[in-house]
């Protein structure tokens, strides 16, 4: 039987973690990401849902654990959406990012990419993007699919002119050497990624700065909406953006480049690319939960820092807001 710390009473629709620490946003997003929930049955689903019902209405049977429920409320949150409630598609689940994500890094991170290649694998990317963040979307406040697209768009042509750019001034530096053309070539995925995650942000985020953001009390009451600390949200969520894909785009580059010097990869050149997805995989599932979870997604604001009158609305020094990832 679990430790009660490890096991707290559970609670419907909240983290069983602490999302006020790094460990606790940690094991939540290891949580979010398993992929073992993609090999759930229906006939499991099922039961999962079952007993939230049961849970909701008080007829619970009292041999049912806090860690089953726990458990069942994973398995529902990584395969239904919470607002339309349908079963979202297997390859664009969170749980499902990792293992149907990871062959498009590897296709980013190939040595040697020619235009084409670079501009199939930078769409790919964007797309594949596209269709998570649309299957979990927030569908209470619908978007408009104008705005999506133009969100998609802008991603896609700030990646590829960027990929497709710096490609272009490799090639024609003259004082390179052809290990080192190879070498930077394979780190230019990550400025194109980071660029167009901006550029989705901004795009699909712009109406915030003239509609405001809802900021909060101490006590989780809205105070009021803030144009100001929308520009806050904004640069932050900007910043963490730029920072979630470095150690998926960064470190392969980096490894493989050891790896290589290695005699048995100069021998058996063959193994290069089931070594590369290797390391791909890796940096993917174990780097990425990590750069997520540096940053939380409840925000702090001093009062002084906002508009007139959402502090005269508040004798809170300090109000909260939801930034977003």
């Amino acid at each position: 039987m679990p430790a009660p710390t490890e096991c707290p009473p559970f609670r419907l629709g909240e983290s069983r973690f602490d999302q006020g620490s790094f460990y606790g946003r940690l094991r939540h997003f290891l949580d979010v990401i398993d992929p073992r929930t993609l090999f759930v049955s229906e006939k499991r689903l099922n039961e999962c849902m079952k007993l939230l019902d049961q849970f909701r209405n008080g007829t619970l049977p009292p041999s049912v654990t806090n860690v089953q429920l726990w458990e069942a409320q994973k398995i529902k949150q990584a395969i239904i959406h919470p607002d339309t409630g349908e079963k979202i598609p297997m390859p664009f689940r969170m749980s499902g990012f990792v293992p149907f994500g990871t062959p498009v890094v590897v296709g980013l991170l190939l040595p040697n990419q020619t235009f084409a290649s670079t501009i199939f694998w930078q769409w790919l990317n964007q797309s594949h993007n596209a269709c998570v963040n649309y299957c979990n979307r927030n569908a209470s406040k619908p978007t408009p699919m104008s705005k999506l697209f133009q969100g998609y768009l802008g991603a896609v042509s700030s990646a590829v002119t960027i990929a497709v750019g710096l490609n272009l001034l490799i090639k024609r530096a003259e004082h390179f050497s052809p290990a080192t053309r190879i070498l930077v070539q394979r780190f230019i995925p990550f400025p194109a990624v980071a660029s167009a995650n901006v550029c989705n942000v901004l795009l699909m985020r712009h109406t915030e700065l003239s509609e405001g953001i809802c900021v909060l009390d101490d006590k989780g009451n809205v105070v009021g909406t803030s144009k100001l600390a929308a520009r806050h949200a904004l640069i932050e969520t900007s910043l963490t953006r730029v920072v979630l894909p470095m150690p998926v785009l960064l470190l392969p580059p980096l490894i493989m480049a050891t790896l290589e010097r290695l005699p048995l990869l100069q021998k058996r050149p063959r193994l290069g690319l089931p070594v590369h997805s290797m390391v791909c995989l890796c940096a993917f599932g174990l780097a990425l939960p990590v750069a997520i979870s540096l940053f939380p997604q409840n925000s702090q604001i001093h009062v002084s820092e906002l508009e007139p009158e959402i502090a005269a609305a508040t004798e809170c020094k300090i109000l909260t807001y939801n930034k977003g990832l």
